[in-house]
This record gives C-alpha cells, structure tokens and sequence, in this order.
C-alpha cells in the first residue's frame, strides 16, 4: 500500500497492470463495507413494533401489576435485566471468558436488554403508584435507550457487530483500495469520478472539524445517499448510452450497471466510514461514561422498588 493512501482519504490513482478486481477488493473487505443502515433501521422497526405491543397488552386490563400474573411477569423481566450483568462480568472475571464466544454473549446481552424492558413494561401496566416505581421505570428506559445508542456507536468502530476494533489506519487503506477500483471501472465516466473525489474531500473536512460543526459532521450520511444516487444514476445514462453505440446485450448491459453501483456505492460507504470513524469513537468513549451511572441508578431503584413491594 503507498503512504498516500494511508495518510488519508485517498484521490483517484492509476491502476497498474495486473491488478485485479479479486485484489483490490477481496471478499472480506467488501463484506466489511456494507452499510449497517438497513440492519439499524430494521432493529428500531422491530424494537418500535415490540413496544407498541407490549403497550397494548400493559393497557388492556387482563391482569395488574400486583396480580399473580403481573408478578411474575415483573419477575421474569427483572431476572432478564439481571442476566444483563453476566456480559461484563465475563470480560472481568476470567473463569468465565472460556464459556462460550464474544459474539454469543452479545447477542444474548442485547436480546435480554431488549426482553427485560418489554417484560417490565407489560407488568407495570403503565399505571405508577409511587414515585420509587416511577423512578425505577424511567431508569430502565434510559438504561435501554443508552443501549440502543451504544449498540449503533459500537457498530461503527468495530468490524461489524460482533467484530474485533477497527482502526483508522485500516479503515483509510480500505477507501484507498476501494478507490482505485473505481477508478478503473469509471474511466467512461470523469464527471462521477470528478464528484466522488470532491464528496470524499468535503467528508474528510468534515470529519475533521468534528462536532465542532455538528450539523455539517452529520449531514456527511445525507450527502451520501444523495451522491450515491446522484453518482448511480449519472453512471447508468452513461452505461446505457455506451451500450447502444457498441451493440451491448441488455444481460451484459444489466451486469455493468450492477457492477459499477456496487463500486460507487462502496467507495462511498468507505469514505464515509473514515470520515466520521474519529468522532463515533469519542462519542462511544463518552457513551460509556454516561451508560454506567445510568446502569447503577437503575439498580439503586429497582431494589427500592422490589423492597417496597415486599414490605408494604
């Protein structure tokens, strides 16, 4: 890799003889590239639909919150907020780090973060007696509020959800290699390439002033999806109008316009991701400061709550 790849988002270089599709993008990292945004939008879909059910059900009147049923719905909700602890414990306590895989634990730590709360919510049928009860709810809601935050923060610093760190350095070698595909792939069309470079300088400026400009640093996903359509679109009049002057079958015309998508759409995903990888890392580190006060006032609260259930 040459230093002025390393040294930041990367302008469009020759490709040298040789060189391969296979090379410069290879399975892994083009696995690596792609967007979490539909899996996120999906999460928050699923994650709205279970709350607005389990509103329904808190709401319906089958049973109360100090009814048999309504207790041990509360129990099991507060057993699953509980097994929440086994997760960091794990990565503390090293008998427990050979017992199944990071990726396991995660996964069992966000489903409980999201279970615990549903149940939680349909045993206090959103009816609130006492100020402690009260309390202890809206100190769950902000715990599973943080959660959600942290999980999408975490997703953008990491090799995907389960993956090891990322780092800055590999992240800017990526949109280097990414880079140079399409360069060789967009040869036909210097007006896309014209714009993808001057995309990924103005991420970059953003992603450098950082929150100091918060409205220009997030508007970076915006841009975007607006220059990958944009991009696209332009690529594929192009794509077709070659294709008329050189007689192209519409199966090897539909193949191109494939391809180049998936090229411009990953090297905007990659100078996306550099850009804004500096400040999703703050802002995870600063997200971990507030999550673990919020997780302890939690835990004050729903002992409170279980104590004054039982005594009075």
């Amino acid at each position: 890799m040459r230093n002025s790849e390393l040294a930041g988002t990367a302008n469009f270089t020759t490709i040298t003889p040789g060189e391969t599709m296979s090379r410069l993008m290879p399975r892994r990292r083009a696995a690596a590239t792609r967007p979490q945004a539909r899996r996120d939008g999906a999460l928050l879909a699923i994650v709205a639909v279970l709350i607005g059910c389990a509103m329904l059900v808190a709401r319906s009147g089958w049973f109360t919150a100090g009814s048999e049923l309504g207790y041990w719905i509360g129990v099991c909700g507060g057993v699953a907020m509980l097994l929440l602890f086994l997760y960091p414990m794990r990565k503390r306590v090293r008998a427990l780090r050979n017992i199944g895989s990071t990726r396991f634990w995660f996964a069992v730590h966000m489903s409980l973060g999201i279970t615990g709360p549903l149940l939680i919510i349909v045993h206090s049928t959103l009816r609130f007696g006492s100020i402690n009860a009260i309390v202890a709810f809206a100190s769950m809601s902000l715990v599973a509020a943080s959660g959600i935050v942290g999980r999408y923060l975490y997703a953008r610093i990491h090799h995907g959800l389960y993956g090891r760190r990322a780092s800055l350095a590999e992240l800017r070698a990526q949109a280097g290699l990414d880079s140079e595909a399409v360069r060789s792939k967009l040869a036909f069309a210097l007006d896309v390439e014209r714009r993808l470079e001057a995309f990924a300088q103005r991420a970059e400026a953003a992603g450098r002033e950082g929150l100091a400009h918060p409205l220009r640093f997030f508007s970076v996903g915006l841009a975007a999806i607006v220059e990958r359509r944009r991009s696209i679109k332009e690529a594929a009049r192009l794509l077709e109008m070659r294709a008329l002057a050189e007689g192209w079958s519409p199966e090897k015309l539909a193949r191109r316009i494939k391809s180049r998508r998936a090229l411009i759409a990953a090297y905007i995903r990659a100078v996306q991701r550099v850009a804004q990888f500096g400040v999703f890392e703050s802002l995870f580190s600063w997200w971990h400061i507030l999550h673990v006060p919020l997780v302890y006032m939690l835990v004050l609260s729903a002992i409170a709550h279980v104590v004054a259930v039982h005594m009075y």
